[in-house]
């Protein structure tokens, strides 16, 4: 068998841009914190606790993660993350980044930047030196942070994006060496864009991560510590803006190709709002359904009526433990399956029956309980010529008469046999106290 399908990994998703498919790239056994435990004696130093170190790779962007990372072995509420900024070099790539986001949030008046992961907040320090009329603010879970005398804001917190971008607003959002660090960081960019398009503001963002095209083309494995769970090539970084709906400006390398970064537009997306939107509705509709239906129910079993419930596994379980019907007031339960007869309903119990159990033995009322299904099941009725006077379906988070109300399930014409026990005599299941609709269906005629 070939090597590279017997070591590839499935369903190990890719924190970049969520593919599946992984191959290993570096196992480097068993190492301790690399820049974060900070051990004061040589004792402790030799005792730091040690973290399996496995990196596979994301066959379609490139991306490079340790599959065993762990993020709460990791303290960064106790420790800063230190950088050394003092470098020459370093120093002018910091002043080209100061002059990339002053650039990004130049049409905005008074510009708000927020940067995730703020460290000790030099970076937010110089853009308001540069620009003392905006608002800077930092967000790091370590409360070291240097203000400047008041010149940022520094929050001693993670930046939530569902809660931080209502509240803050910002015209650009700065996120740097953050992203390596995170489980999922592809996760928190799209949050920041969801949020976007809900707000139906416009941020800008700058990211920038260690690049680790260099070390790949030179075998060079000292870059692979376990702080870093995540490693970017240039291409990985792309794949995830993208995937998390940005637009690019920018994507590039610095400082030698030790680090690659990007500015992109989070632009608000309309479909997004409204799938989401849409969803709540439902959600809304389905906590209202179960009231009403409760209700409906309610009125049936009280009615002294026989009823049936036709299904009793997958779909059909499903909306009898949702419904409450229970196996006191609805005992009875019959499904067309000669496998299924003699199990019991999942949650409530009932016996499932085989449907001729309803020749010998007409119900009055029969709750058709998988939709979907609904008219092979009155075509079996015919077939069979099982009777009843009234079939349910639940259809808008009601229970309606499949022959009488309005649905998108009738595929077929009435079937002449179908004939009731007792016409007209069954009580109304039209108050309308009980049977508002989720948005009101076209009588049928």
């Amino acid at each position: 068998m070939n090597p590279l399908l017997t070591q590839s990994q499935l369903n190990v998703r890719c924190p970049a841009c969520s593919h599946a498919v992984a191959v290993p790239f570096h196992d480097a056994g068993s190492q301790p914190l690399a820049t974060l435990a900070f051990p004061e004696t040589r004792e402790t130093a030799r005792q730091l606790p040690r973290f399996r170190l496995r990196f596979v790779r994301c066959v379609d962007c490139g991306h490079v993660y340790n599959q065993e990372f762990d993020y709460d072995q990791v303290p960064y509420s106790k420790h800063p993350n230190k950088m050394f900024n003092l470098g020459a070099i370093w120093r002018d790539h910091l002043q080209h980044v100061e002059e990339l986001v002053l650039d990004a949030a130049a049409s905005a008046v008074r510009p708000c930047v927020v940067e995730i992961g703020c460290g000790d907040g030099h970076l937010l320090r110089s853009l308001a030196a540069a620009r003392p009329e905006g608002r800077y603010l930092g967000f790091d879970p370590n409360a070291e942070v240097d203000t400047g005398d008041g010149a940022i804001e520094a929050r001693a917190e993670l930046f939530l994006p569902e809660r931080h971008m209502e509240e803050c607003r910002p015209d650009v959002i700065v996120a740097r060496h953050v992203l390596e660090h995170l489980v999922d960081p592809l996760a928190l960019l799209q949050g920041l864009a969801f949020a976007a398009s809900v707000l139906r503001h416009e941020p800008r963002l700058f990211v920038e991560v260690p690049c680790v095209d260099l070390a790949i083309t030179t075998g060079r494995t000292a870059d692979f510590f376990y702080e870093h769970n995540s490693h970017f090539t240039s291409r990985s970084l792309g794949r995830m803006l993208e995937r998390a709906g940005a637009e690019i400006e920018l994507l590039e390398k610095g400082y030698g190709g030790e680090v690659v970064y990007a500015i992109a537009a989070l632009k608000p997306l309309a479909r997004r709002r409204e799938l989401a939107d849409n969803s709540l509705a439902f959600h809304d509709h389905a906590r209202q359904a179960a009231g009403k239906l409760a209700a409906q129910l309610d009125a049936i079993a009280n009615s002294g009526r026989r009823v049936a419930i036709w299904g009793g596994t997958g779909k059909a379980a499903a909306l009898i433990n949702q419904c409450g019907m229970d196996a006191e007031r609805f005992p009875l339960v019959v499904d067309s399956d000669p496998q299924k007869v003699g199990t019991f309903v999942p949650g409530t119990g009932q016996e499932i029956c085989f449907r001729d159990a309803l020749i010998e033995r007409p119900a009055e009322v029969i709750i058709i309980a998988t939709q979907w299904r609904a008219a092979d099941i009155v075509l079996e009725m015919q077939q069979h010529d099982i009777c009843c006077e009234q079939v349910l379906i639940e259809h808008r988070g009601r229970l309606i008469d499949y022959f009488r109300d309005e649905h998108p399930y009738r595929q077929a014409p009435r079937p002449r046999s179908v004939r009731p026990l007792r016409p007209e005599t069954h009580a109304p299941l039209s108050a309308p106290n009980l049977l508002q609709p989720w948005s009101t269906p076209t009588a049928s005629k």
